[in-house]
């Protein structure tokens, strides 16, 4: 079902949240500016605190198609703008030559032509859809070369690309643009320039408990405060990489298909590697380390 843009910062709040994405104010305003000026909104955070969920959450409630550009080391043109269907164009040079056309220059007008375009991500973003412009999600910038964001600027700027046997192709009206980066390096202030921005952190206690009861239906109550209280500990030690919302949610969903109804330390110690992925980290909170934690989070919790 198709909806219309918010109308409003309270509308913009209220439509993440119909698709289950617990949001700040902050959030609702920029990406509300966002959505009414049709500018481009550049995310960045740590990995885990749902910057690509914002996309896939603006694609469902507003009935819009989600065109994701994953992004990634040696990423070009060919993969993300458009390529030629070379053994098409090599077959139907071949049937031209059988059929007797020596034209070179009418042959080159047919296989350069749509029908032999292969339009990757950010050209699909650029096509006219029925239910309205897309969402194009453009995930993790920062694994993408240096040299890739060049090709962005043109359609960040414009929402149109060159394709020199073609021309110039425009969007008839902007798409919904997501940037998501990890800032594992810094990004072009020539990128930055043509988005607003938004810092996306990890959540406070309060929301990120509203968080887990949203995602995670099953799970009791005083546990729910209990993984809150133990993550939200975690993250003001000195971890190599601190867990996300996403890894919240998945040892909240472990600890309740185990039917966990408090955190003990053997049910941490058995469950911990769904929340730290490093062994560094895991070696940092094993035995007298995750017993304190564990008192401290039955302690917040009650």
């Amino acid at each position: 079902m198709i909806h219309p843009l918010p109308a409003s910062i309270d509308e913009t709040l209220a439509l993440l949240g119909s698709g289950g994405y617990v949001a700040g104010r902050d959030l609702a305003t920029v990406l509300y500016l966002a959505l009414k000026l049709e500018r481009p909104l550049f995310v960045e955070g740590e990995p885990g605190t749902g910057k690509t969920e914002i996309a896939k959450v603006l694609s469902a409630t507003l009935g819009r198609r989600l065109i994701r550009l994953q992004c990634y080391e040696g990423l070009d043109v060919s993969s993300a703008v458009y390529e030629w269907n070379y053994a098409g164009q090599m077959t139907a040079i071949r049937l031209a030559e059988v059929q007797g056309q020596r034209d070179r220059t009418l042959i080159e007008s047919q296989i350069f032509s749509e029908r032999y375009l292969v339009k990757r991500p950010l050209l699909q973003a650029l096509e006219p859809q029925v239910e309205g412009p897309p969402v194009l999600l453009i995930d993790e910038l920062d694994r993408a070369d240096e040299p890739f964001e060049a090709f962005l600027l043109e359609v960040l700027s414009d929402f149109q690309v060159s394709v020199p046997e073609l021309g110039v192709i425009k969007a008839a009206r902007p798409p919904i643009v997501i940037i998501t980066s990890n800032r594992t390096r810094e990004i072009h202030d020539a990128i930055k320039r043509r988005c607003l921005y938004h810092w996306v952190d990890f959540p406070d206690a309060a929301r990120e408990l509203a968080i887990v009861r949203r995602k995670v239906p099953g799970i009791g109550e005083r546990l729910s405060r209990e993984v809150v209280a133990f993550v939200q500990s975690l993250r003001s030690g000195d971890l190599f990489k601190m867990p996300g919302v996403a890894e919240t949610l998945d040892w909240a969903q472990a600890l309740t298909a185990l039917d966990t109804v408090s955190l003990s330390p053997e049910a941490v110690q058995s469950t911990l590697g769904v929340l730290l992925k490093y062994q560094d980290d895991l070696a940092k909170i094993r035995g007298g380390e995750v017993e304190r934690l564990v008192a401290e989070a039955r302690s917040a919790a009650e």
